[in-house]
């Protein structure tokens, strides 16, 4: 890439020149996730907990259009304070942010693009994204699953969200060969609660055994990433049947209203946090905490 579009904090350059752990962490969480203060709050929160757990925190962005790895406090007040009026960059919308030097909040797939320019192959997230609900006639389905396809970075989420079809977003990790692995579990699970129904690809039960799989997928030359798949903290989980009623209420409420695009899933979100009395915002933020956690015990075995 030519010099000059990547920025990395000289903390996060320094780590990753000496080969120490470096977690990196999504920006859409701060900007469409979650309301001012609650996002600025929480995304401090993590980095402390990717730092407590023995790593270093690589927040993603781009500001001014720069790609930045590892955000100043400022620049995540920026994101936090502005909230929905930042764009929401995926791959598609790179070139453009870039080049018209403006600002932009990360998904699952910029950041892993990011975190690859980067040279950081860990990155802790809440849930990724995949094929929505009726896709079979939308064809609504995530960038980031491309992503995975394709760039060998590590993603530690609670699974999919739950608003998704999981059935058929794992249909589609595994016909572009992406390994879905549960921390300690063997079903799938779904953002908010720890249960899906579904199964994962293979169940390890340490940071060292991931860590192993990970370097033995890549020396092997293999490309694309890896579902590193958590479990939402069991005392934060919500009751399954609580969920599935408000995502159907808030799914009629997208439709009748014609949200689609890149503006369902923050509709969604907000619309399920308001059904749970504020519930699903609480599970949201522990499961994240607890990704970056397990983030980084996974990138200190990697530099192990």
């Amino acid at each position: 890439m030519k010099p000059g579009y990547l920025i990395l904090a000289p903390e996060v350059r320094a780590a990753v020149e000496d080969r120490r752990p470096v977690v990196a962490l999504e920006s859409t969480i701060i900007a469409h996730g979650m309301p001012f203060p609650k996002n600025v709050e929480t995304a401090l929160r993590v980095e402390k907990a990717v730092r407590d757990a023995g790593a270093v925190p690589a927040t993603c962005a781009i500001i001014a259009g720069k790609l930045k790895a590892g955000l100043s406090a400022a620049e995540i007040e920026l994101l936090g304070k502005e909230g929905p009026a930042i764009p929401k960059a995926s791959r598609r919308d790179l070139p453009y942010l870039v080049s018209q030097e403006k600002n932009g909040a990360t998904t699952v797939a910029s950041t892993m693009i990011i975190a690859h320019l980067a040279g950081i192959r860990i990155f802790a997230t809440g849930g990724i994204g995949g094929v929505h609900r009726g896709a079979a006639t939308t064809m609504d389905i995530s960038a980031d699953l491309q992503e995975l396809a394709h760039t060998p970075v590590a993603v530690v989420s609670a699974g999919a969200k739950s608003i998704l079809d999981l059935g058929l977003t794992l249909e589609y990790l595994e016909t572009f060969g992406v390994p879905v692995i549960g921390y300690q579990t063997d079903e799938f699970p779904a953002f908010y609660t720890r249960r899906s129904g579904f199964g994962v690809d293979y169940r390890l039960d340490s940071p060292a055994d991931i860590a192993k799989l990970l370097k033995t997928k890549w020396e092997m030359g293999l490309q694309g990433g890896v579902i590193i798949a958590n479990p939402a903290p069991e005392e934060h989980q919500l009751d399954p049947d609580v969920m599935n009623r408000a995502i159907e209420t808030a799914l009629a409420d997208a439709d009748r209203q014609g949200v689609k695009g890149k503006a369902i899933t923050p509709f969604l979100l907000a619309a399920i946090e308001k059904l749970t009395g504020g519930r699903s915002l609480e599970a949201n933020i522990e499961l994240v905490l607890s990704n970056a956690s397990l983030g980084a015990a996974v990138a200190v075995e990697m530099a192990h």
